[in-house]
């Protein structure tokens, strides 16, 4: 049986996938031809993380996911507490990304330019390879015993809390106050000179869509 929870988690994980293998192929492409990239589009595209992989998603799983699955065995808890703290570590990890990429941008005309590109580039793929293997775990381990064990009452909290998370980028339509904020992100994606490579990040996740001002 599929559960709307479900799905939805898997897809939020193939948008924050996406977004984060898009932001280490931009990097690797400026680096290689020795420019600056778009930092308003690397600043939205972090803002996107913070705003609803770290403020939506993760705070969901903590809250009313695991504490579901804890207790039945030691295997388990030890799995959902390294879990757990990979979430708190998330939160503290994204204001490094966003301090870097602002010491980054405000010292890029300076001598001091390539350090701080390596500081927010060397940040950047340490954050984007903890949350992929994170991930993983948590479709290896965890979404197949929640499969296994929950209630239908427990699956039907679950997909209310849930869907009320409308990623963009996980197929809802986007809200019109951040139309703005997609629309940079798939510009500086769409503008890139290695538009295939780039996009090919994004297997899998749908590009987001708005409604018309009414």
């Amino acid at each position: 049986m599929t559960h709307t929870s479900l799905t939805i988690i898997c897809r939020e994980h193939r948008a924050l996938s996406a977004m984060l293998r898009s932001i280490t192929l931009l990097l690797g492409q400026h680096r290689r031809r020795g420019t600056l990239p778009d930092f308003d589009a690397l600043q939205a595209m972090l803002f996107y993380v913070d705003e609803f992989p770290e403020k939506l998603h993760h705070p969901k799983e903590s809250r009313l996911l695991f504490p579901k699955l804890r207790g039945r065995n030691a295997q388990t808890d030890a799995v959902l507490d390294r879990l757990d703290r990979d979430h708190a570590r998330g939160e503290q990890a994204i204001r490094e990304l966003e301090h870097a990429l602002l010491g980054f941008r405000m010292m890029s005309g300076t001598d001091q330019c390539e350090a701080r590109r390596d500081k927010f580039e060397t940040l950047m793929k340490q954050y984007a390879d903890f949350y992929l293997d994170h991930m993983h775990v948590e479709e290896a381990e965890i979404l197949p015993l929640a499969e296994t064990v929950l209630s239908a009452d427990e699956w039907a909290e679950l997909d209310a809390a849930f869907l009320m998370n409308r990623d963009p980028l996980a197929g809802y339509e986007a809200d019109e106050a951040y139309g703005p904020l997609f629309k940079k992100i798939v510009g500086a994606l769409q503008n890139s000179g290695g538009v295939g490579s780039v996009l090919e990040a994004f297997a899998g996740a749908a590009l987001p869509t708005f409604s018309p001002r009414h």
